[in-house]
Order: C-alpha cells, then structure tokens, then sequence
C-alpha cells in the first residue's frame, strides 16, 4: 500500500509554509504516552515497522497530481514532494523494552518539513502495537505459566490491526496466535482447533469428535460446551477411549467457567487423561486470568480474542509527537495540561539493590548521549533489525526487574520518570516570564 497520502491535511498545509519560506533547518520532535493512571508500564513495539515506513515514505506522481488537483498546493512545494526522501536520524527504545508514561520513546531529527510530514503515520504505526503488548504483557504477569494464545483476528479492526496484534503479543510472551498470515509473515506458532459450527454440522457431538481426533490425532483439542459442557465432556472421554487417542485438552468457551473447569479437570483426571489441558476462551483478558487463577481455577491455557486485540479496558493510547528543537533552540509547549519538556532527550534506568526497576532519569541528549534510546536510522538509513526471539527475551526479563507494586494490574502509584538537573534547569529557565 503507498502510504504518502496517509497523514493530515495539516502535515502538508504546514510542510508546504515551511519550503515556501525556507524554514528547512534542523528540528527535533519526540513521541511519548502522557502518563495514564490505568497503566504502570508500556512495552515498546512497532519500531521496526516504523523504520520501514520511513524509508518508503515517498510520493509518486499519482499522489502529486491528487494534490495539485485539489487546488491547495504550489508548484515549488508539489516539486519539494516529488524529490522527498526521509534523510534524518531516528532514536528510539529497543522493541520490548518496558517504558513508563511521559519519557520520550522516539525521537526524530530531520529537516522541519520531513519531521512533520511523517508525524501521522508515526503516531498510527506505533499506538496500536504498543497497547497490544502491554496488554499482553499485563496477561502474562498475571498468567502463573499457563499458556496464552492470541484469538483476536476476528474481533481486530482491521486486518493490519489482527496481524500487528499477533505479532505484538507473541513478542510480549504469548506462545502464538490463531491467525495464520501472522504465523507465515512472522513465524509465529499457529494455534485452532474446532468452532461450534464444526460440532453442530455433524448428526452428534461424539461424530464430530470422532472425526476431528482421526483427522489430527496430535491436535485433538475438543470444544465440549457447542450443548452441554459436562456431557460434552464425558463424550469427549468416551471418543478418546474408544479410539485410543490420547485426549490432549478440551476447550471451554462460554458458561460458569470456574465451576465448569473445576469439573471438567476432576472428570479428566478420573478417566486417566491427566495430561489433558483446559483450555479457557471467550471475554478473557488479564482481569479474567488473575481472577480466576487467585481463586485456584484449574485452567491450563487461555484463547486470549477481543478484548486484546482492541485493548478494551484501553483502547486508544494518549500519545503525541511534538517539537522540541528547532535551528538549534529548544522548544516546548506551555498549554495547561499539555506542558511538554523542551529539548531532545535520553533516558537512563536506574536498578535497586534487588536489581528491580527503581526509576528512570530523563535528561538532555547532549548531557546524557547514552541511555535507552539508540540510534536507529542514520540518515534515513536503518540500523535496527532483531528477531521476535530476542525481543521476547527483552520483555520477560523486563517484567522479571519489575517491583511488584508496578506488575498490579489497578496500580495504586502513577509512575513518572525523574527529571536529570540539565533538563530541570533549562525548563525552569525557559519557564520563568
């Protein structure tokens, strides 16, 4: 898809200003999530994904002649747009890595009207994919080693939204997904069994079992609730046995879950099929597991669809891409509410005793050139590329230095990062009247 035309009106009414009247020097912005009391924590993702937009970013002559028609545009802009290529630098966290609400995640040094022309499609490529891990993560916290499976294609907005989806909850420790070109595009381990109307197209549940196990005896995972969750089960065992394929799991999808996982683990225990797993879907999300788990429910693995996909309890990041250099000078915005740190910017982690997370430092790039942000295009050149498996190591080891008041799911602390003494003072400077 050409994604040059993908952005605001806006980011071409002020690009074009900007080539008019020569305003091409250096500027900085930065993307961070203003600090959400809902969250302790955000896990990076996207950035790969980014760097390639960037490098693609570039119009052809279909999309110049769609401007020039629609009568806003001059010629010296329209010919500033035919030669566009993104040629700035680009920091950014590393994939997986964990970041609190208010610190600069991305930063971009380019040419003013090349950094402002990529702010759309900056902000639309990264919100989603972060909400999606740290959604995930916050499932995997919570887990106590059961396994999560990503279910949420068909509830995605979209088919981008189900495949950046896939992909940011593998990463954030799922051990795969249901959907099928996220597993070819990513090598994500692909996950299904059967739906209820499998089990329904059949004369009987035990037909549709029989043909199912058969048909993938390594995969016989079987819907038992299509009627009736216990006798589903029981039919389930019998086909099993008659068989003699061992039943690897049964999934539960609706009804009285921690009733009916509690029975269905005593019935598979009892007829020999200790190994089965209970495989619980359908509204679940980190609230559900934690719930469920803390109340000693005996489920194994969870089909984790809707309210992941759309980050339901959060569906929308608070983020924003805004300018804080420009020629050379910091800039910043004083608006009430919305007051931004001028300057580019690093972080520093700082670890406890334990080697937990104790806080993060923001300071002045120039004061602090190293830090968690690295560079990851060089003159619209990219210089970042990882695997999912490092990213995943990334994650866990991340949610592993968490302290435990940060990996509670309602947190009680809005956790902010630490101003370095650089960036306070020049704050306070540019602050005072």
């Amino acid at each position: 898809m050409k994604i040059s035309l993908l952005t605001d009106l806006y980011e071409f009414t002020m690009a074009q200003i900007y080539v008019e009247e020569g305003m091409e020097e250096e500027a900085v912005f930065e993307f961070f999530v203003r600090p959400d009391g809902r969250r302790a924590y955000y896990v990076m993702a996207g950035t790969q994904e980014l760097l390639k937009m960037l490098r693609e970013f570039r119009f052809e002559d279909e999309e110049i002649e769609y401007l020039e028609r629609s009568g806003k545009f001059g010629q010296k802009f329209l010919d500033y747009l035919k030669d566009f290529r993104f040629s700035g630098d680009v920091w950014a966290l590393m994939e997986g890595e964990i970041f609190l609400g208010g610190e600069p995640v991305v930063s971009v040094r380019a040419p003013l009207p090349q950094a402002q022309l990529v702010e759309t499609i900056l902000i639309n490529t990264l919100q989603h994919p972060i909400l999606v891990a740290t959604k995930a993560a916050r499932c995997v916290s919570v887990a106590q080693g059961t396994t999560l499976v990503d279910f949420g294609l068909r509830r995605a907005q979209g088919k981008d939204a189900g495949i950046q989806a896939a992909r940011s909850s593998y990463i954030a420790g799922f051990a795969g997904t249901s959907n099928v070109l996220a597993g070819k595009e990513y090598s994500i381990p692909v996950f299904g069994t059967m739906a209820h109307s499998f089990v329904m197209a059949h004369e009987s549940e035990e037909e549709a079992f029989e043909r199912f196990m058969r048909r993938y005896p390594d995969n016989s995972i079987l819907l038992v609730d299509t009627y009736d969750t216990i006798e589903g089960t029981k039919k389930a065992i019998a086909v099993a046995k008659r068989l003699g394929i061992p039943l690897r799991g049964v999934r539960l999808d609706s009804g009285d879950i921690e009733t009916l996982a509690t029975k269905v683990r005593q019935m598979l225990d009892s007829a020999g099929f200790g190994e089965a797993l209970v495989l619980v879907s359908g509204g679940v999300d980190e609230f559900v597991i934690a719930d469920l788990l803390a109340k000693n429910v005996p489920i194994d693995a969870w089909g984790v669809g809707t309210k992941l996909v759309v980050s339901e309890d959060m569906p929308s990041l608070d983020c924003a891409y805004k300018l804080v250099e420009y020629a050379g000078k910091p800039r910043f915005k004083k608006s009430r509410g919305k007051v931004t740190l001028p300057a580019q910017k690093q972080i520093k982690r700082v670890w406890d005793e334990q080697g937990l997370f104790k806080e993060d430092l923001v300071e002045v790039m120039e004061a602090m050139p190293e830090g968690l942000l690295h560079k990851v295009m060089e003159r619209g050149q990219i210089r970042y590329q990882e695997s999912l498996d490092s990213i995943r190591q990334r994650v866990a080891m991340g949610l592993h230095q968490l302290p435990p008041a940060m990996l509670q799911l309602r947190p009680k602390t809005l956790y902010l990062p630490r101003l370095g003494p650089k960036l306070s003072a020049l704050y306070r400077k540019l602050m005072t009247p």
